[in-house]
């Protein structure tokens, strides 16, 4: 039995925007099944926020046992280099928001850990090797427009917060040299490393991070949301033959 290649979205555009793509469609309770590209998906929207993330890739790793999780949609962006459009690909993937709560703040530490009980070295989870090299193989070799957008290979941080601040975004882009942020992707991550099945976030950015983020957001969600398709039909061949 061929296992599927998971995908999951956090919101109805991107989840519309991946669906479109989709041939010989099933139904499965909480997932659609079907072929993108010749590879066999199963496609699952999960909500907004870690919890629901790590709810929908765990439904979906027990249930589906997929060769990869892939989470796609948007994302607020952090490195000032990038615009509205760009896509980030996550090398790594940081939860900012865990860690230990002092008087100064949160000190981010490994989700799952804290420094005086499991310690350990590790900051973000990580895509392998053999995945993340055989997805920088095929977008470097990707005729400009196949793409026709933007391409980044970065840190993508994850927390339960909508970020709106100017301040934040700098400190955040400062501590952690981070280029986007979104709301679910290191909970799947770090999913997807529970269960030992290789991982992968794209994230489109709709926003700045900053205090329009809301307004941009709003604006330009229907866009960036549909933007990543071709990205995704690029990669799913790639990601199906590597994992």
């Amino acid at each position: 039995m061929v296992k599927p290649i998971g995908l999951l979205t956090a919101i109805a555009q991107e989840y519309e925007a991946v669906e479109a793509l989709m041939e010989n469609r099933t139904s499965e309770r909480d997932f659609l099944l079907g072929d993108v590209e010749g590879r066999r998906v199963c496609l699952a929207m999960t909500g907004i926020g870690k919890v629901n993330a790590a709810v929908s890739a765990t439904q979906m790793c027990e249930r589906t046992a997929p060769s990869a999780l892939v989470f796609t949609g948007v994302a607020g962006g952090l490195d000032p280099a990038l615009d509205i459009g760009d896509v980030v690909i996550g090398h790594t993937l940081i939860q900012h928001d865990a860690g230990v709560l002092g008087d100064d703040g949160i000190a981010t530490y490994q989700a799952g850990h804290i420094p005086f009980y499991n310690p350990t070295d590790q900051l973000g989870f990580h895509p392998s090797d053999r995945l993340l090299t055989a997805v920088r193989l095929a977008v470097a070799s990707a005729p400009e427009e196949t793409i026709g957008c933007r391409i980044m290979f970065g840190t993508i941080l994850t927390g339960d917060q909508f970020l709106e601040s100017d301040r934040e975004r700098q400190r955040l882009r400062e501590r952690f040299s981070a280029h986007a942020i979104e709301m679910e992707g290191g909970a799947v991550a770090q999913v997807a490393a529970r269960y030992g099945v290789d991982h992968l976030a794209i994230r489109t950015l709709s926003d700045r991070a900053g205090q329009t983020s809301s307004t941009d957001f709003s604006t330009f969600l229907d866009r960036v949301a549909r933007q990543t398709t071709d990205l995704i039909r690029l990669l799913l061949p790639v990601i199906g033959s590597e994992v």
